[in-house]
C-alpha cells in the first residue's frame, strides 16, 4: 500500500495490522474501526481522514499530514508522531499514552479528555490546542508552544511547563 492513491477508500472495520501505507494519499479515507496496529503511515497524506475508534497501537505516523482528521476516541499508545502535521485533528478521548509526538504541529488540536500519560510532547505546537480535562502527568513539554491553549480541569504539574511558551494559557 505504500505510496498508493487510496483517497476517499473505505477500510473501514478492516483488520491491517503492520501494513505499510508510507507515503500513501489516504485523503478523506475511511478507516473507522480498524485495527492497525503497528502500521506504517510515515508521510502519508490522512487529510480529512475518518478514523474514529480506530486501534493504532505502537503505529509509525512520523511526518504525516493529518490535519482536519478525526481521530475521536482512538488508541494511539505508543504510537510514533514525530514532525506530523495535525492542525485541527480531533482526538477527543483519545490515548496517546508514552506517543512520541516531538516537534508535531498541533495548533488548534481537539483533544478534551485525551490521555498523554508520559507522552513526548517536545517542541510540539501546541499553539490554541484544546486539552481540558486531558490527563498530561508525567508528559514532557520542553520548548512546546502553549500559547492561548486551554487546559481547563486538565492533570498536570505546574513545572511540566517551566521550559515551555505559555502565553494566554487558560487553566494554567
Amino acid at each position: 500500500m505504500a505510496g498508493l492513491d487510496l483517497r476517499n477508500i473505505d477500510l473501514s472495520y478492516e483488520s491491517m495490522r503492520r501494513i505499510d501505507f508510507s507515503g500513501a494519499d489516504l485523503t478523506d479515507a475511511h478507516l473507522q474501526n480498524s485495527n492497525l496496529e503497528e502500521a506504517d503511515f510515515s508521510h502519508a497524506n490522512l487529510s480529512g481522514a475518518f478514523m474514529f475508534g480506530c486501534n493504532l497501537y505502537g503505529a509509525r505516523l512520523d511526518g504525516a499530514i493529518l490535519e482536519n482528521t478525526n481521530l475521536q476516541d482512538s488508541n494511539l499508545e505508543k504510537a510514533s508522531l514525530r514532525g506530523a502535521k495535525m492542525n485541527h485533528i480531533s482526538l477527543f478521548g483519545s490515548s496517546l499514552e508514552e506517543a512520541d509526538l516531538g516537534d508535531a504541529d498541533l495548533s488548534r488540536a481537539r483533544m478534551k479528555r485525551a490521555n498523554l500519560k508520559h507522552a513526548n510532547l517536545d517542541r510540539a505546537n501546541l499553539q490554541s490546542a484544546h486539552l481540558e480535562r486531558a490527563d498530561l502527568s508525567g508528559a514532557s513539554f520542553i520548548d512546546a508552544n502553549l500559547a492561548d491553549a486551554s487546559l481547563k480541569s486538565a492533570r498536570f504539574q505546574p513545572q511540566q511547563f517551566t521550559k515551555s511558551h505559555i502565553d494566554g494559557v487558560q487553566g494554567l
